[in-house]
């Protein structure tokens, strides 16, 4: 058989597994080492490249932010946070939906990583769907689709990587991904609204400003840590990993001395729970690496470029050739390996046919984070099924509606330049 026949099987093999229910990282795994034996792949390069694959400087902030967030949720800072929230919104059909989506947008101004904002959130807000009557799956699917805006809302980790790669101020994106990222938001809430009306689910209160001001007053401590981790990217004090550790060490001394609802005792099994977490992320973060490889040794991004450059130069066929192909990309690698395979690769492309940088980076980190959400890898469906214990594709029905009310979105972006662009200008 050659080599082309070899990697179809090794697909389909784990296209099977998947489907019966075998981890995503062991389906992964499987794809790695059969397509390596078909391209002759030096097999002892695999665990090499897992190791080097998150040897990188910025990936720090990732395990940080996920102890951010289990640091914000045992301080009672998140719990206030999505009180908050609920406070806010909890007016409307579904509110409580909306305000679980309103709380990811908060907390992914805190933490900077999807998965830490799907985990946390999700631990608080998942038993109390629950108890209004959401049905389950539908409660674990809002709290993973709230999660994809923890890259696109600053401070954000992946828009850290791609300014690196592409020579771009990482101040500038984190301004042109904010009004990107309410308005994915906002999609998703409208979403919610309908469904929960639709059936049911949820129980309605009135708003009261009163309440509403007293909840945002105790929810002050999560509000200054949002100040301290975007005034002090902003203004160049700290780096973006650098101010993650600060905001884990503000949040452990807020929990400790102010809402006292951390004690010393309590800081191993936040540890613990953050590396169970990071333990999951990890290793298909580093797989992913491990992908990306091996697509380059299958000529991916010659045949990549060569394809879009055969769509003849028109700008709105390229740019969505482009689209198509992160999108694509997206369903079966994380964010990380997509911006580092593809990212090089279209940013030119784009460039050449008129995009401006900016607005591009914002269309590619936008189009990437819907792949948390899109199977079969859909990453924060993953961290969902673990924190709510719900198997992985019973989700996936659920999460359906919320993909293409972002997927629309994502298309507005991609047409209306001034979203990513005019709070640049005031930089």
């Amino acid at each position: 058989m050659d080599v082309t026949a070899l990697v179809v099987l090794a697909s389909v093999l784990s296209t099977v597994l998947f489907l019966i229910g075998v981890p995503v990282f062991l389906v992964l795994g499987v794809w790695i080492v059969l397509a390596s034996q078909a391209i002759g792949f030096t097999m002892s390069n695999i665990p090499t490249t897992l190791f080097e694959g998150l040897n990188f400087f910025g990936l720090l902030a990732l395990p940080l932010f996920i102890l951010t967030g289990d640091m914000i949720a045992a301080a009672g800072i998140a719990r206030r946070l999505t009180d908050f929230s609920r406070a806010a919104l909890s007016w409307a059909s579904g509110g409580m939906a909306i305000s679980t989506l309103g709380a990811c947008g908060l907390f992914a101004a805190i933490s900077g990583s999807n998965a830490a904002t799907t985990a946390t959130i999700g631990r608080i807000m998942a038993p109390q769907m629950k108890d209004e009557g959401y049905d389950a799956r539908f409660a674990a699917a809002t709290i993973a689709s709230g999660g994809v805006v923890g890259i696109i809302i600053p401070p954000s980790v992946i828009f850290i990587v791609y300014g690196f790669l592409m020579n771009l101020p990482i101040g500038v994106l984190f301004m042109a991904g904010m009004l990107p990222g309410i308005l994915m938001i906002i999609a998703m809430q409208v979403v919610a609204f309908y469904y929960a009306k639709k059936n049911g689910w949820g129980h309605r209160s009135p708003f009261l400003l009163k309440e509403t001001l007293k909840a945002g007053m105790k929810a002050y401590l999560g509000f200054l840590a949002i100040f301290i981790v975007l005034f002090g990217i902003y203004s160049g004090i700290f780096s973006p990993t650098e101010a993650a550790a600060i905001t884990v060490g503000y949040c452990m001394l807020s929990g400790i001395l102010i809402t006292r609802e951390i004690r010393v005792t309590d800081l191993p099994s936040i540890l613990m729970s953050s590396g169970q977490i990071t333990g999951l992320l990890a290793p298909l973060i580093a797989i992913s690496i491990v992908m990306q490889q091996i697509f380059s040794l299958l000529g991916a991004e010659t045949v990549i470029r060569g394809f879009i450059l055969g769509l003849g130069g028109e700008y709105y066929v390229t740019l969505g050739a482009c689209m198509a192909i992160v999108l694509v990309a997206g369903t079966i690698l994380e964010s990380l390996p997509v911006t580092v395979i593809l990212a090089p690769i279209l940013a030119p492309i784009a460039a050449h046919i008129g995009v401006d940088p900016i607005h591009f980076a914002v269309i590619f980190l936008v189009g990437a984070s819907i792949g948390f959400i899109t199977p079969p890898y859909g990453l924060n469906l993953y961290v969902a099924s673990s924190v709510t214990g719900l198997p992985y594709l019973q989700l996936v029905r659920f999460v359906l509606p919320y993909l293409f009310s972002l997927l629309a979105v994502w298309l507005l972006v991609a047409a209306w330049p001034g979203l990513s662009l005019w709070l640049t200008t005031f930089m």
